[in-house]
């Protein structure tokens, strides 16, 4: 590095998406627009301006409704239903009509309006506490940015790049990162969040992706070679022949790798001594059936039920359930499909749903809370699952569950529910019941919770941002959420440690699941099941087809023993380049 310029450096970011990309920077700057500061207009002039914001809303939502449905065929339902915070932002009130409200009685133009209240209201959703609605402030800018296109007369359509773009941006919404093309290779940005919805879709369009590099990256030039390294989190600056020659020769490594583990991906993980692990998909709804049996699915790992909740003006009726569930089941034959009971509050309200404003609704009543609060609605799903379970090999898994208590008034509502379907003459199958390990109480008290279950499944997304005290969404500490820190590997072992006394399975089905770097530590601790997105599938199963039970618990016994989420990464990383 001797010689360099100052330029000429490693920026170091926030890594969101795997992989490695060369190529030339190409930034993705925000168009100013004259007309965005608040304009005055005439009194003759207002009904023309009313009409025209009216028509741009109209456009933006044909526009996002298209996006949608092309994001959930070639990314997926899950990563597609982003879009529709989107719509309900153009079909919101309290910024709509807020918007008619400046151009009617204030005199401004539609644009100054739809600028000044997007602008407004973004910047009050992100001082909210609450990580949902503070990260509803980026959706806002998106369909601002719109709207303002739209209203500006602008060409809104796929922004086309030349083969081998490093797209760098301040910020990538939803929509710019869905509508990238193929020649796009990384994605760099000032501000953002891994766990973000753009980092997402990324994660899925398997473009590299660094996030958080601040303002390294101000003398950053359009046209400058770059290595974007989505696993480290750096951004390697005009680096020299020899540097290049190295990242291409780990690229070609790294792609014969991704092809012989997709030539593999249909065949079982059984580990080199042969001990067999499940890997399973974590799905958002039956249109991610396919992209899960391709990737080599041995079942569902995770199928979370808020997409029949949220994509409704009601609450769904136990046959629109019913229709749902049977179509995964059926796909997947005998092998095992876990639905997760209704999981709203916190990140997922309900336009619908009368909740209570809690100040922190993380710690309030979500998930399993609000169902046992709401026996009616809970009691619905409980029906529709029970008589789902004719069509295949059905468990359900119940989320947020922090005592034997609640476990208990489940399966109580669940014997409700056989009774009445038999008191009616309705068919009904019998089912598995487990619960999700999300709250650290319910870790420590694995050995009490496990002989009232069939099988437990850990949730390490919220068990790290529960055990850790760190907001996931909050850029300023993102640093900080690491589902590979010593503290939750700790209560990973305990829970598997009290499943494994009483002979019940346990499943790990967040990210953490789906890194295969960390497969060989989860199978030192005792888990016996990861279910993670499709894409990621196929390189777990060549991992665990590489580790033996004795290194595996070896590895698990040291990195318990480290201090920090660094020097457990560090030892994986090594042990796996040895």
């Amino acid at each position: 590095m001797k010689g360099r310029t100052a330029l000429e450096r490693q920026i170091k970011s926030i890594p969101a998406a795997a992989g490695l990309a060369i190529g030339k920077v190409v930034w993705l700057r925000k168009h100013d627009r004259a007309d965005d500061v608040p304009r005055h207009i005439s009194e003759d002039e207002v009904d023309a301006e009313l009409s025209r914001f009216h028509a741009a809303v109209a456009a933006a939502r044909e526009q996002i409704a298209e996006l949608r449905n092309t994001t959930a065929k070639q990314v997926g339902e899950e990563e597609a239903s982003v879009f529709d915070a989107h719509l309900a932002f153009l079909a919101d009130p309290a910024y709509v009509d807020e918007t008619v409200r400046r151009i009617r009685r204030e005199a401004l133009s539609a644009t100054g309006a739809c600028s000044a209240v997007t602008k407004e209201t973004s910047d009050m959703l992100a001082s909210l506490p609450d990580e949902y609605l503070s990260a509803r402030a980026a959706d806002i800018r998106d369909v601002g940015d719109r709207l303002l296109g739209l209203l500006s007369s602008e060409t809104k359509g796929t922004v086309t790049f030349a083969p081998g773009s490093v797209v760098v941006a301040d910020e990538l919404t939803p929509s710019q990162t869905a509508e990238l093309t193929s020649d796009v290779v990384g994605l760099v940005t000032r501000r953002g969040s891994k766990t973000g919805h753009a980092a997402i879709i990324a994660r899925t369009l398997a473009i590299p992706m660094v996030v958080g590099a601040g303002d390294a990256l101000d003398d950053l030039g359009d046209g400058q070679t770059v290595v974007v390294d989505g696993d480290a989190g750096t951004v390697d600056v005009e680096p020299d022949a020899a540097e290049l020659e190295a990242v291409r020769a780990r690229q070609a490594e790294r792609a014969k790798h991704r092809a012989e583990a997709l030539a593999a991906g249909r065949a079982p993980a059984v580990t080199a001594d042969g001990r067999r692990i499940e890997v399973l998909a974590n799905i958002g709804s039956p249109k991610d059936v396919e992209a899960a049996l391709a990737g080599g699915a041995e079942g569902v790992g995770l199928f979370r039920t808020e997409f029949l909740y949220q994509e409704s003006d009601h609450w769904p009726t136990e046959a629109e359930q019913l229709e749902a569930y049977r179509a995964v089941l059926e796909a997947f034959g005998d092998a095992p499909v876990i639905i997760r009971t209704l999981d709203i509050g916190g990140d997922k309200p309900l336009p619908y749903a009368e909740m209570p404003k809690e100040d922190n609704p993380f710690l309030g009543q979500r998930a399993v809370r609000f169902c046992l609060a709401n026996p009616d609605v809970f009691r619905t799903q409980l029906r529709a699952l029970l008589r789902a379970a004719m069509f295949g090999n059905l468990h359900v898994m119940v989320p947020m569950v922090e005592n034997v208590e609640e476990v208990e008034a489940v399966r109580a509502l669940f014997d409700e529910c056989r009774d009445q379907l038999k008191a009616e003459g309705q068919t009904f199958g019998e089912l598995k019941l487990g619960i999700m390990v999300e709250i650290p109480a319910a870790a420590v008290m694995a050995d009490i919770l496990a002989p009232h279950v069939d099988f437990m499944s850990i949730g390490t997304n919220d068990l790290t941002q529960y055990t850790l005290a760190v907001d996931r969404g909050n850029e300023r500490i993102e640093h900080l959420y690491d589902a590979s820190h010593p503290a939750v590997l700790r209560l990973i072992r305990m829970t598997c440690d009290a499943a494994a006394k009483v002979g019940i399975p346990v499943g790990v089905c967040g990210e953490l699941a789906g890194d295969a770097a960390m497969a060989e530590t989860l199978v030192g601790l005792g888990v016996t099941e990861l279910s993670m997105s499709a894409t990621r599938i196929a390189d777990v199963k060549v991992k665990l087809r590489g580790v033996t039970t004795d290194r595996a618990r070896a590895l698990a016994d040291e990195v318990l023993t480290l201090a920090s989420a660094a020097l457990v990464q560090a030892r994986v990383q090594a042990l796996a380049q040895a």
